[in-house]
């Protein structure tokens, strides 16, 4: 039983796959999610609604979860609903996305729940979100409502 003495280079290979190793590329997400996840945001759309998550988590501006979201939009609240793609089973929040058709509220699903978790300042994934307008991320928020409104809606 005696100790083996790595290489240099592949004990700089595994550190650096300890330390990225987690990240997902957008397409391995695409293969994880759900049927029903339509319309679904592209990889640089996903990139901007993560970033309006994360201001908007700043000034405490979000609802997180399905029943927060769920009782927010029964109340009226406008704002963008950013769904995760990958979550199971898909009965926890089929019914939403009729609900933002119902209160034309613009919808969209990205392919990560952790992503989405972790950009709300969170550890736990989260599976929906609701982004509400505010004046310190005006420009951002403008900019994904309107990207988010121009994806096609499911049949």
């Amino acid at each position: 039983m005696t100790k083996v003495k790595k290489e240099k280079g592949s004990a700089e290979a595994e550190e650096a796959a300890a330390a990225g190793g987690n990240e997902k590329s957008y397409q391995e997400l695409i293969a994880n999610m759900n049927e029903i996840a339509q319309p679904l945001a592209s990889k640089k759309l996903s990139k901007k609604l993560y970033k309006c998550v994360k201001k908007a988590a700043k000034v405490k501006n979000i609802r997180r979860g399905v029943k927060e979201v769920q009782k927010f939009i029964n109340k009226g609240e406008k704002g963008i609903v950013v769904l995760a793609g990958d979550t199971l089973p898909i009965d926890v929040y089929s019914h939403l996305p009729l609900m933002c058709e119902d209160r034309n509220l613009p919808y969209a699903y990205i392919p990560s729940k952790v992503d989405l978790g972790s950009s709300a300042g969170s550890k736990r994934p989260t599976c929906v979100i609701l982004i509400k307008p505010h004046e310190d991320y005006q420009d951002a928020y403008d900019e994904c409502l309107e990207e988010v409104s121009t994806l096609p809606k499911p049949l």
